[in-house]
């Protein structure tokens, strides 16, 4: 039982290694995913960098988004 547990994992995940970079490309080009890193970003301003301004902690926050990127675990290929 266990070692068809092992191949059914290991089936899983290399089924799930092969579709990363189009999940990756499919999550970049969903607008819900930046709505959500934009909340996340905000909320981020908001705990950790001292900016008084609301619209400069909005600026901050995109700011921050424009600087990283989603990509399967391993980094860009």
């Amino acid at each position: 039982m266990t070692n068809s547990l092992n191949r059914h994992d290991e089936a899983i995940r290399l089924l799930a290694k092969g579709f990363a970079d189009n999940f990756a490309e499919d999550v970049a080009g969903d607008e819900r995913i930046h709505e959500l890193m934009m909340t996340l970003a905000e909320e981020f301003v908001e705990r950790n960098i001292p900016i008084v301004s609301e619209e400069s902690q909005i600026d901050m926050a995109a700011e921050l988004i424009m600087n990283i990127t989603v990509t399967k675990v391993g980094g860009l290929t």
